[in-house]
């Protein structure tokens, strides 16, 4: 019994599996972090976290890598810059299809699929500090063993739900369907769920709802958004289909509500970003349909309205599955790395580490004015002293970045 779970002594195969055989060998010093799917990024005052995911090997024919478990990007959302920082402790294996959030300072991983199978064990890491720590003497029943769940966050609680991961146990509320294609070879069963469970930070403490409503269907690669007290939930895929449907349950009484989503909305898809880009819009962008197109379509969802609207931007030639998305302090959406085309085919997968930049919401008026300034440098960077410390300061740290604009 390995992560709370017992795994026997052979891989498995799955059709929307990655066989993944070992890690990445340590990088050499780089600027940037290496390509990469399947990872997990987080936010933390005015900076971006990635961990994690999986590249492919160096040599055609070899099985695909992980990267390494205790390096982690920082990207600086004000200066535009990639540092990579090398973390200690009990560090988690690696992994990808994990779920991280960040609440107060604190990065928490929860899942994952490693070299063995999955994982149900809670890591966190104080940030900056550099230790990685594992969670434990958790109460209650905890969650099967998945990957490639989603997550609300709402009054210190972690809430997570769906994946694809093992049978669930007796005492599991919610419906488990078995993926018959994980049985072959005589494999673990494996499958998809519509479970919800809950980590109560303060107590350590999980547990599970008594939810109302109509509940979603079980699904993986599906994301959650939280928007006040309503945990958004958008796609993912069951067996062999990829959603559109819209729900929300409401995070304090605990009742699931469909929202309609019209015929000229967004398409089916897995393995998208849908995140809040403001106190009444969720962005949707990019994803994997049921006819295996890699999407680069962008959609903001007006959650008072319920409309959906496309969202026009300059990156329609840069499709992407399995990425993370994260929302900047200045009206921007920050999109990294995944995989710009058929994962699951016999071409060499197309992982990325580009990162795209989505204006959603209008700059403030303190940023545009010091993107104005650096774009005219050489004539005011004489009466730059003149400036208050801080503005200074900034001013400072953005020299040299390229990317001061949106789309």
């Amino acid at each position: 019994v390995v992560d709370g779970c017992s795994y026997p002594d052979f891989d498995w195969v799955e059709e929307e599996e990655v066989v993944i055989d070992t890690d990445a060998p340590e990088p050499f010093a780089l600027d940037t972090p290496a390509e990469r799917s399947g990872h997990i990024a987080v936010v933390d005052r005015n900076c971006m976290y990635v961990w994690g995911g999986y590249k492919n090997a160096e040599e055609m024919g070899l099985f695909d890598l992980y990267l390494p478990k205790n390096e982690i990007w920082i990207y600086n959302m004000e200066t535009g810059r990639w540092r990579m920082q090398l973390s200690e402790g009990d560090l988690p294996a690696s992994m990808s299809g994990s779920c991280g959030v960040c609440v107060e300072g604190i990065l928490y991983l929860f899942g994952g699929h490693h070299a063995r199978g999955n994982t149900n064990l809670v890591r966190l890491r104080r940030m900056p500090v550099f230790s990685w720590e594992r969670m434990k003497d958790l109460k209650g029943l905890a969650p099967t063993c998945k990957d490639k769940l989603g997550c609300w966050v709402y009054k210190n609680r972690l809430m997570y739900f769906g994946g694809y991961g093992y049978v669930a146990q007796a005492g599991h509320r919610g419906t488990f369907e078995l993926d018959e294609h994980s049985l072959m070879g005589n494999h673990a069963g494996r499958g998809w769920n519509n479970h919800i469970h809950i980590l109560n930070l303060e107590t350590s403490t999980w547990s599970q709802p008594i939810t109302k409503g109509n509940a979603p269907t079980p699904r993986a690669a599906h994301a959650c958004a939280t928007v006040g007290n309503r945990g958004y939930v958008f796609g993912g895929r069951y067996m062999d289909h990829r959603l559109n449907d819209l729900y929300y349950i409401n995070l304090e009484t605990w009742e699931w509500n469909e929202m309609s989503v019209p015929q000229h909305g967004p398409v089916g898809r897995s393995w998208h970003s849908f995140i809040p880009a403001s106190p009444d819009h969720i962005f949707l962008f990019g994803g994997f349909t049921t006819n295996r197109e890699t999407l680069s379509d962008a959609w903001l969802y007006c959650v008072t309205t319920n409309e959906w609207k496309p969202f026009q931007h300059n990156h329609t030639e840069s499709p992407r599955l399995w990425h993370t998305a994260c929302s900047g302090p200045d009206g921007e959406v920050f999109v990294f790395g995944g995989c710009a085309n058929n994962l699951l085919s016999h071409q060499r997968a197309a992982h990325s580490n580009e990162l795209l930049t989505f204006t959603v919401q209008p700059k403030s008026l303190l940023r545009s004015c010091m993107e104005v300034v650096l774009q005219h440098r050489e004539q005011l960077e004489s009466m730059w002293d003149c400036l208050p410390k801080h503005l200074l300061h900034s001013l400072k740290q953005r020299i040299g970045t390229t990317n001061t604009g949106g789309s």
